[in-house]
């Protein structure tokens, strides 16, 4: 239970709680309205403020951040499990990620006795394993969550319903919560959190599955199994790849040599055509090169009109044996160079040979391995088929969620209530403790001539625990619905040592009651908090005291200092006026 709450700020009006029921009691004048924009008395800061001293994040534009209050520090003191002398929490809007303890009690067993500061979380975390008892293992509820059921925020709309603490919150959620603080499977009911959470992502791939651009980006299952089928074959091939690669050395220099020896063999190409065109033409030369006939002169001297006397002829003879002389070694001469092209020819041929085996050792070598930047480049594209591989993957994953028929997430659906009906089924005894408790407490308020239940019924969005009062509807019933539920579950919960010994109501939750009820749901808490060994507190407004007071309500020893009042600038909470 709560002890204490103070402020490193003098003008703050500090809070001393005792045991069983505490009243804190606000004067308003007619001028205060719901809507007022100052902070007022400060009553629905209380709550805020245990909230805050509890781990709740701080929102940006939340209390505790705004200028007039961030520098402040607000120290808590309260009952811990394991500590004789309880447990200080101190925090400051300024820093409020650091909480400050004195003793330490985030540690595993026994606080530690040296003071120290902690992060929110791990706080968040102290909380549920020492007050809520949860184990480490919780998905699906929150010491957080149990707490906003425990402690009522009319800013986060908490008294709307009454399972539900704020409006976003699900039922499979909030039903979670409470199943868990009233000793039901809460791990079956916290099953319906996820096939809702299926169920979403069905109807959501569904209605993306209208834009056009939805086949780019995920597809239909059937064409992406065939492109997975290839894909993994492409990844399983460039595996091998790189398996069998070997890494040639000097890879360059080869490479360079083979680009060498390709190009002496074009050169050596090059000139054997030369070659073979001057052998035909040497060859053409010497068929050519023959001994013309011993008359062909006198023909053509003849010829000319020229008539040769005999002592030209006898010169003639001499001509022709200089001229077969002549003939003779041109034939001789083109016999050698005939001789000299081809011996090139056959040489060229010979190079061709020895220089075509040289490039055939190379261009293997180079066929069956490659240089490490060649190794390195097949291993980026083996990376980048496997992305595009698990891109598949989950386009493919998600195209099936897409294509989950309706059916089967109705059978899981049916399945978990089958199971969860056969649950409440066996904690019969549980679930009827739980009514008559709540029944009880809602006759203290009404009379036994009034029927009240609890409702643990099944829907497709999880279990539903419906607290009634008769049929009778107005926001002053609907109101002691709630206070009924919450002091059963309390009761419940603390019983089994499943939460703390505290439960704090916001003075909105008394707005439109009838002030006969008010009177009982006051003595109710009162008697309730005494015989449970529990502490309640609650904020009132004076005029709602009076009247429960005029019904019988007694409130020696249960109204607590400071009464807070906005008819002056300094009788607030806080002992100061700001805007928020």
């Amino acid at each position: 239970m709560f002890r204490s709450l103070k402020s490193s700020d003098d003008r703050f009006k500090r809070l001393v709680f005792h045991s069983g029921m505490n009243l804190i009691v606000a004067d308003v004048t007619d001028s205060s309205t719901d809507t007022d924009t100052r902070n007022g008395s400060g009553k629905s800061s209380i709550v805020e403020l245990l909230h805050f001293m509890l781990g709740a994040r701080p929102g940006r534009d939340g209390l505790f951040a705004l200028p007039a209050l961030r520098d402040h520090r607000f120290t808590l003191q309260m009952d811990w499990p394991h500590s004789r002398d309880g447990a200080t929490v101190t925090r400051s809007g300024m820093k409020p990620n650091e909480i400050e303890l004195d003793p330490n009690v985030t540690v595993e067993g026994p606080p530690s006795p040296v003071p120290a500061i902690v992060g929110l979380q791990e706080w968040q975390v102290a909380i549920e394993r020492d007050l809520f008892k949860l184990p480490a293992d919780h998905p699906g509820i929150s010491g957080r969550a149990m707490l906003s059921q425990l402690i009522r925020r009319v800013s986060a709309h908490a008294f709307n319903e009454p399972i539900r603490t704020f409006p976003q919150q699900s039922i499979a959620e909030a039903s979670a919560n409470v199943a868990y603080m009233l000793g039901l499977d809460w791990r079956l009911v916290g099953r319906y959190r996820d096939i809702a959470a299926r169920e979403a992502t069905r109807r959501q791939l569904t209605q993306a599955a209208k834009d056009p651009v939805w086949g780019k980006i995920v597809g239909r299952s059937s064409e992406l199994r065939g492109q997975l089928t290839v894909q993994s074959q492409r990844v399983a091939r460039l595996e091998e790849q790189v398996s069998a690669f070997k890494v040639v050395e000097e890879y360059e220099q080869l490479q360079r040599r083979a680009d060498d020896i390709a190009k002496q063999i074009r050169d050596l190409r090059t000139r054997d055509v030369v070659d073979r065109r001057t052998l035909e033409d040497l060859a053409e030369a010497a068929r050519e090169s023959q001994t013309p006939e011993p008359d062909y002169l006198e023909r053509v001297y003849a010829d000319l009109g020229i008539i040769l006397g005999d002592s030209i002829r006898q010169r003639y003879s001499d001509v022709r044996q200089f001229h077969g002389s002549v003939l003779r070694n041109r034939q001789a001469y083109l016999q050698e160079e005939l001789s000299a092209v081809q011996q090139r020819l056959d040489s060229s041929l010979a190079e061709r040979t020895r220089l075509g085996e040289e490039q055939a050792a190379i261009l293997k070598s180079l066929s069956e391995g490659g240089a490490l930047e060649s190794l390195m480049v097949l291993q980026q594209s083996l990376a980048e088929a496997r992305g595009q591989l698990e891109s598949l993957r989950n386009r493919f994953e998600a195209a099936q969620t897409l294509e989950a028929s309706r059916a089967e997430i109705n059978a899981e659906r049916s399945q978990l209530e089958s199971e969860l009906r056969t649950d409440l089924a066996e904690r019969d005894s549980v679930v009827a403790e739980i009514s008559l408790l709540f029944l009880e407490y809602a006759q203290r308020l009404y009379g036994s001539d009034h029927s009240a239940y609890l409702e643990f019924s099944l829907s497709p969005t999880g279990l539903r625990i419906v607290p009634m009062i008769d049929k009778i509807d107005s926001v002053g019933i609907r109101n002691m619905v709630i206070f009924c539920l919450d002091l059963t579950v309390a009761v419940i919960a603390h019983r089994a040592g499943r939460s703390p010994d505290f439960l704090v109501h916001d003075s909105h939750l008394f707005d439109g009651v009838d002030e006969r009820q008010i009177a009982r749901a006051l003595s109710l808490a009162r008697k309730v908090a005494d015989d449970e060994g529990l502490q309640y507190i609650a904020m009132l407004n004076s005029d709602d005291l009076r009247k429960a007071q005029g019904r019988g309500f007694d409130p020696e020893g249960v109204v607590i200092a400071p009464t807070l009042t906005d008819a002056r600038a300094d009788g607030g909470l806080f002992g100061f006026r700001f805007s928020r």
